[in-house]
């Protein structure tokens, strides 16, 4: 059985696995400092709060039938070296899994890959402006990385990026949109952000100025 730090838990959703009804596993820890984190009780790698993933199994077992799946998010699950375990654990319940990453670490994404049904896959910034949004030198390479080695896998999965036109403007959003239709991407999800629990609206028409500049790529804008 997997030694998985788990931060917090949902036991049902209908909105973090497509097509699915879903529990979802926050994993403990993240080594990123985005300002506009939405779970931020989670970026320690330690908590005092967190469950026992035994406890967790043992729920899911009782929902068997009644789930489709389980959803990894975060924090950041690839920070964890168990995660691959605790995916397998969750596949012989019977249950699909999705996962949420940021892509910080290629070579753990890409282990737990062949457990994996769909990926949320997060991208910041254009990549000039990824050491700013994440706190952390460098991080741009890495997640282009992951990013190469999802598209390549086969897998199921949807790029999504939280947009705050404080942090970078709409020229380097469209920078981005490019950037991810030359890697490949076909899902692109523009999440509104929210700052002390206010939405930052996106400007008047964006949605019309992505789909003109790549048609290629399905964007999706929720609400």
């Amino acid at each position: 059985m997997a030694d998985l730090k788990v931060g917090g838990f949902t036991p049902l959703t209908s909105i973090d696995f497509p097509g699915r009804l879903a529990a979802v596993v926050f994993c403990q820890g993240c080594p990123w400092r985005c300002d506009y984190c939405h779970n931020p009780h989670l970026i320690p790698v330690a908590s005092p709060s967190a469950r026992v993933w035994e406890d967790v199994l043992a729920f899911l077992a009782r929902r068997r039938g009644l789930l489709d799946g389980v959803v990894f998010s975060g924090g950041e699950p690839t920070l964890q070296a168990a995660l691959p375990a605790a995916m397998r654990d969750v596949r012989q319940l019977g249950f699909e899994v999705a996962l949420h990453t940021a892509g910080m670490y290629p070579d753990r994404l890409e282990a737990a890959l062949p457990w994996v049904d769909w990926v949320g896959f997060d991208i910041k910034a254009p990549a000039h402006r990824y050491d700013h949004v994440t706190g952390t030198p460098g991080s741009a390479t890495r997640v282009m990385d992951s990013l190469a080695r999802l598209v390549a896998s086969g897998v199921a999965y949807e790029c999504r990026t939280t947009w705050d036109p404080e942090l970078f403007d709409e020229a380097d959003l469209m920078a981005l949109l490019h950037t991810l239709a030359e890697k490949g991407v076909l899902r692109w999800s523009l999440q509104v952000c929210n700052r002390a629990g206010m939405p930052v609206p996106h400007p008047a028409g964006i949605a019309d100025r992505i789909a003109a500049a790549c048609p290629r790529i399905a964007v999706r804008m929720p609400a």
